[in-house]
């Protein structure tokens, strides 16, 4: 009794010595602007949020569809409505970086100091959190952000899709509680409840494994690995985006579908990856691996992996990335008209990569 009664004090206490819900509302909206761009078609939105990073004018966004225009536009909190353009984009992060281009704009914005959220860290699961953003465009000119309450359920690599395509950050993500991935939220701020920057609000996207909508954001502190044609390793992170602006050079697609090395051997050799999503035929299985202990067959078309599906080569080597030897994978396995289950134990990487086989030359027909 006297614990539970102490530990209520001290969830009092803490809640008493945080700053009045209203104040840090006001104080983060200050910090955001609505986006207006290309989209009203199809169902696609024309309006985001975005996140003001420098004092002179710079917003963090996702580098969606709306910024495809000559005519983008930034509302201030004030109501002020500005020209903007896209000054940097980084593919993998899935963001872009805006300036605000009228020579109107204010001196000194109100924004967020990025490298300082960056260095705090990634926050614990449980954490309460603020979701603020433009969704179904709910504030035009000086209204304000919609406000959401919720709980960062985890933080785990992003697995998601948006139609019939991947999401390009394939990164850690936060994952929330609140329904905060809604038309014109992309680009929102995730907070503190103190209004702390934790991330940026991500897509409308399902769950490549549950095939259910997610709501998450890209943290300030992400990251990503890419490799170069040399082999070189460059750390891709949102504050370099801001901190380069205008001089920030994306990476290059090439590095993004470069293989990188094996952590499991599975003794399945696809189709020649020949065109720019090749789905993953099983072409041939190595003599004693593990593609033919599992009983795969030539001419199988992988579909998934432990519930994600698959749907080109490169997708089916992201899935096998960080797999442990020895530790079974689920596939699911289209072979002919019909669908099969089937569980794959890879083996370790061998020390030099076992070519396969040279094609057989063709049989002459008999005379």
């Amino acid at each position: 009794m006297g614990i539970a009664l102490g530990l209520v004090c001290a969830g009092a206490l803490a809640l008493a010595q945080d700053p009045p819900l209203a104040d840090v509302i006001k104080r983060v909206d200050a910090r955001l602007v609505k986006v207006y761009g290309a989209g009203g078609v199809r169902g696609l939105a024309a309006y985001g949020t975005g996140i003001v990073v420098s004092p002179t004018g710079h917003v963090l966004t996702v580098n969606n569809h709306i910024l495809d225009t000559t005519e983008l536009r930034v509302h201030l909190p004030d109501g002020t409505r500005l020209l903007a353009k896209v000054v940097a984009i980084e593919p993998e992060l899935d963001l872009a970086l805006l300036k605000i281009q009228d020579s109107t704009a204010p001196d000194d914005m109100p924004h967020f100091d990025l490298a300082a959220a960056a260095k705090a860290g990634p926050p614990k699961p449980g954490t309460l959190v603020l979701g603020f953003s433009n969704q179904f465009q709910i504030a035009t000119r000086e209204e304000p952000m919609t406000v959401q309450r919720g709980i960062l359920a985890g933080i785990t690599p992003l697995s998601a899709r948006t139609g019939a395509f991947q999401v390009p950050y394939r990164g850690q993500a936060l994952i929330v509680d609140a329904i905060t991935n809604n038309p014109g939220a992309a680009g929102g701020a995730l907070t503190t409840r103190q209004g702390e920057l934790l991330g940026i609000i991500g897509r409308e996207v399902s769950n490549e494994l549950t095939q259910t909508w997610v709501n998450y954001a890209i943290p300030v502190w992400a990251s990503v690995d890419l490799t170069d044609a040399t082999g070189a390793i460059r750390k891709v992170t949102v504050s370099e985006l801001v901190e380069k602006k205008e001089k920030y050079k994306p990476s290059n697609p090439a590095d993004r579908s470069r293989e990188k090395a094996a952590t499991v051997e599975t003794g399945i050799v696809l189709v020649p990856d020949v065109v720019e999503r090749t789905p993953p035929y099983v072409d041939y299985l190595r003599a004693g691996g593990a593609g033919l202990r599992a009983g795969l067959k030539p001419d199988d078309l992988i579909l998934s992996v432990e519930g994600m599906t698959v749907p080109t080569i490169g997708a089916w080597k992201d899935a096998l990335a960080g797999r442990k030897p020895g530790e079974p994978i689920r596939l699911e396995v289209r072979r002919g008209e019909k669908i099969e289950l089937i569980t794959l134990t890879p083996d370790k990487p061998a020390a030099k990569p076992v070519p396969a086989p040279a094609p057989k030359p063709p049989v002459p027909p008999a005379r």
